[in-house]
């Protein structure tokens, strides 16, 4: 018999074949789509389920793409999601589905076979509100492969659990996630207007409801990065700037994870100062060789940098990891310092949109 922590709520049961929602989010997804929908139809369950596609606004053919996908298959459903951010319609297409629990599926993404079972199954064991497992990020070209090698390295993205952590149990957030929709419903599902991060903040909120998170290391997703240098750094400044909007509302809950990109930002632009002055002589003696201290952790994450470029198959590959890794972090870090200073407002992922030219939705 599951017996709760002290503290903690179980979730509310579900009785087996009860059935689950898949929701997706999509847009300017045409690359990934259709592979991305197959692995959710084909999932081994013998019980009700459905697809429900949040559609933005997309110019690459992807909207057309999930009609004939929907006209295939009565098990698709399509909503409209005019506004284009992630939160709104996550919620709009979780408002469209009927069943008890909710998967949430990313277009990029691509789930094994048994990764529903299993979720399920580990809902039900553990009681929690909330399971998610392993971000596996994988790539199709060298620049795509050095990226996913950055995803899967602790050095990358700061070590959380859905990076690559090896032991189950109570997590602070889920990647995607299968979630009960009893506690979604409770908890207000997710706050649109944050643009990016949605999901950590509503993992935070299941928390505090006294509802357990709950990290699975034996679900795994398979995840596709983005295909470009320049998205991958719009994707990392919008990201960091909506943490720092996020360290804005609730501090300190926020993880110490979350703070390495902006102190290495602050270091490099204090070792570039210092630089300036030591070659201008504007600080000499004593107080250059004091100064000088500033390039010791630039030399240790340059080391770093260095180490794990050395473990790409190919030159291309190390030469690619040796520039991801510094972009992942300082448009991380400028985006971070940014949202925590001015706040997110209204910054978008542009990622998602193409290239810089493509109009804002």
């Amino acid at each position: 018999m599951h017996v709760p922590e002290a503290g903690r709520t179980d979730a509310p049961a579900v009785p087996d074949g009860s059935g689950v929602s898949f929701v997706m989010p999509v847009l300017n997804e045409a690359a990934y789509l259709r592979r991305a929908v197959e692995t959710v139809l084909a999932q081994d369950l013998d019980e009700p389920a459905e697809l429900v596609l949040a559609l933005g606004p997309s110019t690459d053919g992807t909207t057309e793409l999930a009609r004939e996908l929907a006209a295939a298959d009565p098990r698709i459903v399509l909503v409209d999601n005019p506004a284009a951010d992630i939160p709104i319609g996550l919620n709009l297409a979780i408002r469209a589905s009927t069943l008890p629990t909710i998967v949430r599926v990313d277009a990029h993404s691509e789930l094994s076979a048994d990764y529903t079972r299993r979720a399920l199954a580990t809902l039900a064991r553990t009681r929690a509100a909330n399971v998610g497992g392993v971000m596996r990020a994988e790539g199709r070209t060298p620049f795509q492969r050095a990226v996913a090698r950055a995803y899967n390295s602790p050095v990358g993205l700061g070590g959380a659990s859905y990076h690559g952590g090896a032991h189950e149990g109570e997590a602070e957030s889920a990647y995607l996630g299968v979630i009960r929709r009893a506690v979604f419903d409770e908890v207000g599902g997710f706050d649109e207007t944050i643009r990016r991060g949605e999901d950590w903040e509503l993992n935070l909120r299941i928390r505090q409801a006294g509802y357990r998170v709950w990290f699975d290391p034996s679900l795994a997703v398979t995840y596709w990065p983005r295909e470009s240098w320049s998205r991958l750094a719009r994707q990392f400044f919008a990201t960091g700037r909506w943490r720092g909007e996020l360290v804005r509302r609730y501090g300190r809950r926020n993880a110490a994870r979350f703070f390495a990109p902006p102190a290495l930002v602050v270091v490099t632009a204090a070792g570039a100062v210092v630089g300036v002055l030591q070659l201008t002589g504007a600080v000499s003696g004593w107080l250059a060789a004091a100064a000088s201290v500033v390039y010791v952790p630039l030399a240790a994450y340059a080391v770093v940098v260095l180490v794990e470029a050395a473990r790409g198959h190919s030159w291309r590959d190390r030469l690619w990891s040796a520039a991801i890794l510094p972009t992942m972090h300082v448009s991380w870090g400028v985006g971070f310092i940014g949202g925590l200073v001015g706040g997110a407002h209204d910054t978008v992922d542009t990622s998602r949109l193409g290239d810089r030219n493509t109009p804002l939705p």
